[in-house]
């Protein structure tokens, strides 16, 4: 049957449309489509002059140039809206790098970035990379905060971002959650999140009774957040068979909701790293069906709504 040029017009007009509700359908069946800001992703390139000094060259998964596209090109139940850096390399510059990045890619929306208190130019390259309104803050060692609590130049300088209303992303084995917990209390004002579920071991089936207590004990500060990340790297599952079934990561994902509720968690894949373990979709997979069972706005604010929060984004 042949048609007019009108008629070919409408139907492929027709077409497109139905082409775009279909590139919006609603995650896993949601009533809407969900807001996701991955609030955890590391991007570099070692192929530059100068290299990178963090992922090693003997890393054949992580040792490659990893980009917002390499990033967007992963295969997931729906595409992450935008994401939150946290930077792994030690050196200053390697921050501006990443902001220059976000000017070319609006993906980024924010950078938490990498500069060690008590270094003679910390305040001098925190008004500098804060004068650009996508650095949010800086992660820092748990160990290296554990340590220094009574050093009151590194205090003084974990004041400077509360102060300067920035965020501090702390990444630490379980033992350094006390220290979290004592900071807090000396920066009431200073938002704090924690990475990883602090790096526990995940099994399955037992939880550490001192990782739960010191974990309420920092869930009840009023500005202490805890990401919702490391959850298949906690399985220690290094060729990527991970498990994908949420249940397997309940028993501490029960713990984080009861120390911290729903206003308080928040997405973070730390991909490219949770690649060695599972892929994206599975990071994805996991938090979507734990959380589903908490209600669309638990849901709604865990992905997108507490990361909006924290971060200032």
């Amino acid at each position: 049957m042949q048609m007019n040029r009108r008629e070919f017009l409408q139907q492929s007009t027709q077409g497109v449309a139905a082409l775009a509700v279909a590139s919006t359908l609603p995650l896993y069946g949601a009533e809407k489509p969900l807001e996701i800001i991955d609030t955890h992703t590391h991007f570099y390139d070692p192929t530059r002059t100068q290299g990178v000094p963090w992922p090693p060259k003997n890393d054949p998964l992580l040792y490659r140039k990893v980009m917002p596209a390499d990033y967007r090109a992963q295969k997931v139940a729906q595409p992450v809206t935008a994401t939150v850096v946290v930077e792994a390399s030690a050196w200053a510059e390697d921050n501006q790098f990443i902001l220059d990045l976000a000017k070319e890619d609006k993906f980024i929306i924010g950078l938490s970035g990498n500069l060690k208190p008590t270094d003679p130019e910390f305040a001098k390259n925190l008004k500098r990379f804060a004068a650009d309104k996508k650095f949010r803050g800086i992660r820092v060692n748990g160990r290296a905060l554990a340590e220094s609590l009574k050093n009151e130049a590194f205090v003084a300088d974990i004041k400077q971002l509360a102060d300067a209303d920035l965020e501090m992303d702390v990444n630490g084995p379980p033992d350094t959650l006390p220290a979290i917990a004592e900071i807090a209390l000396k920066l009431p004002a200073l938002r704090i999140i924690i990475n990883h579920l602090s790096n526990i071991r995940i099994d399955g089936k037992t939880v550490d009774a001192t990782w739960q207590k010191n974990m309420e004990a920092a869930g009840k500060q009023k500005h202490v957040y805890a990401k919702i990340s490391g959850l298949v790297e906690g399985t220690g599952k290094k060729d990527g068979t991970a498990p994908a079934d949420a249940a397997f990561y309940k028993p501490q994902l029960d713990v984080m909701w009861q120390a911290f509720g729903e206003n308080k968690l928040i997405y973070g894949s730390n991909w490219p790293v949770s690649e060695r373990f599972a892929p994206l979709a599975t990071v994805q997979q996991i938090v979507h069906d734990y959380f589903s069972a908490k209600g669309a706005q638990a849901l709604q604010a865990v992905f997108a709504g507490n990361a909006k929060a924290v971060y200032k984004v």
